[in-house]
């Protein structure tokens, strides 16, 4: 069939982090005179640029997958050259070149700028702004990066050696880009980071979260701002003042524990104890009425006893987190677990922690959406499926979290409508529009 001529395909794995990394790359390339498409079903073009994650085991195999696919469709002449960026190419630019010569240009995480430069300009324009990008998102939602790195240095993670230390983005640059985005109609934000609880800390020598989302939510057109990736230590405890406070910042808290048993907190590297991450999560829970927590946690790591485990268990029945995930440890080479705990915990072991953990939170997910029904609920809608409005509430994040299904819904994409919760499904609700009350005369 052959390949589209000045066309470039851009791949986004991995994190929300990364796709805006992937945005801003596509506005520098349109800048130029490219046509560019983000994540065709058929790769078609003159490039193809891979944006790799390399977080865990089965995150970089699924980047080296894609990378040997796109190189089958090169032999068939359906693409051209082949070109790599992100957190894999970051971490293993060197074994990459060696080992896989169907790459054909390679970029690190940061230097991927120098691609958009590598290439012939096919139209006289001016460089587009630093921040400055092309959204894939729905046109009503945007993600706003706001710092790069962390400093945790977990014993599992390889994030610190990928990205390096934690920098924040100065105030005053977020805040124009924000403004830029709702200029451009986003009313939904999502803020993330690594490590959204350290910023600030380096430019500022303070906490500057709680500050910086106020005076995002300042922003005229904002309807939603949502955090995500918070870290439980030294959490920065006056956010949580500004989201009871302000009507447009969401309930919604994004916060990876990880674990709960004081031996393996301890391990992972993690700066806070049993106790104290009870207290954080009553104090959010106390000062921010009807929020939803979302976490992730981890099986499997080194160490990890039918105990552990078991207090696992108990406290995510005591804790019932509305939204949660959970993943079997990985050893990445490297990390301090890598170089000084053995991977002891066998696999069939990691994977049966993490289907009983799962079943525990289904049942309470199930419960908590049931209590949901007959509730009324703002919701702005997404997309539509044929005449079904695919909706998200202020408790639910994009492509992670539940959706409602509007049934007569005739709003516009990004419009804000008022529902009431009929029938809870598993992974979604079904809604029906409010009707509207009229007085007689």
């Amino acid at each position: 069939m052959g390949y589209k001529k000045n066309h470039i395909d851009i791949i986004s794995m991995g994190c929300s982090k990364n796709l805006i990394d992937s945005e801003r790359l596509i506005r520098r390339l349109e800048a130029k005179g490219y046509t560019v498409a983000h994540n065709p079903e058929t790769p078609r073009g003159e490039y193809v640029m891979v944006n790799t994650c390399g977080f865990i085991g089965d995150a970089k195999e699924e980047s080296v997958n894609m990378l040997l696919e796109l190189a089958e469709l090169r032999e068939r002449g359906d693409i051209g050259r082949i070109a790599a960026m992100g957190c894999l190419t970051e971490r293993y630019r060197g074994e990459l070149s060696d080992e896989m010569p169907e790459i054909d240009m390679i970029y690190g995480k940061f230097d991927w700028d120098a691609f958009a430069r590598d290439l012939p300009d096919l139209k006289a324009a001016s460089r587009p702004a630093e921040w400055e990008r092309t959204l894939t998102t729905p046109p009503h939602s945007a993600y706003i990066k706001i710092s790069e790195g962390c400093n945790r240095f977990c014993a599992f993670c390889a994030i610190p050696l990928i990205t390096g230390r934690h920098r924040s983005r100065p105030e005053e640059e977020i805040l124009a880009e924000a403004r830029q985005l709702v200029a451009g109609g986003v009313r939904e934000l999502n803020v993330i980071a690594q490590d959204l609880s350290s910023y600030g800390l380096d430019l500022y020598g303070e906490h500057r979260l709680a500050r910086l989302v106020d005076r995002m939510a300042d922003i005229e057109g904002v309807e939603w701002i949502r955090l995500h990736y918070a870290y439980p230590a030294d959490f920065p405890m006056d956010v949580l003042d500004v989201m009871a406070r302000r009507p447009n910042v969401c309930k919604y808290l994004d916060i990876a524990l990880q674990h709960i048993s004081d031996s393996q907190l301890a391990r992972m590297r993690r700066h806070i104890d049993r106790e104290g991450t009870l207290r954080l999560l009553d104090e959010i829970r106390r000062r921010v009425p009807g929020i939803k927590l979302r976490t992730t946690l981890m099986v499997g790591f080194p160490g990890e006893t039918d105990e552990d485990f078991d207090q696992l268990l108990d406290f995510v029945r005591r804790v019932r987190f509305d939204r949660m995930g959970a993943f079997a440890y990985s050893e990445e080479e490297d990390t301090y677990a890598a170089l000084n705990y053995a991977d002891d915990v066998p696999p069939q072991t990691k994977q049966a922690r993490l289907d009983r953990l799962m079943e525990v939170q289904q049942e309470i997910s199930e419960e908590l959406n049931a209590a949901m029904v007959g509730r009324e609920v703002r919701l702005i809608v997404d997309e539509y499926e044929g005449d079904t409005a695919i909706c998200r509430s202020q408790w639910d994040s994009p492509e992670v979290d539940l959706t409602y299904r509007v049934e007569g819904c005739d709003a516009p994409e990004g419009a804000m409508i008022d529902a009431v919760i009929t029938e809870a499904m598993p992974f979604d609700f079904i809604a029906e529009m409010k009707k509207e009350e009229t007085g007689s005369l």
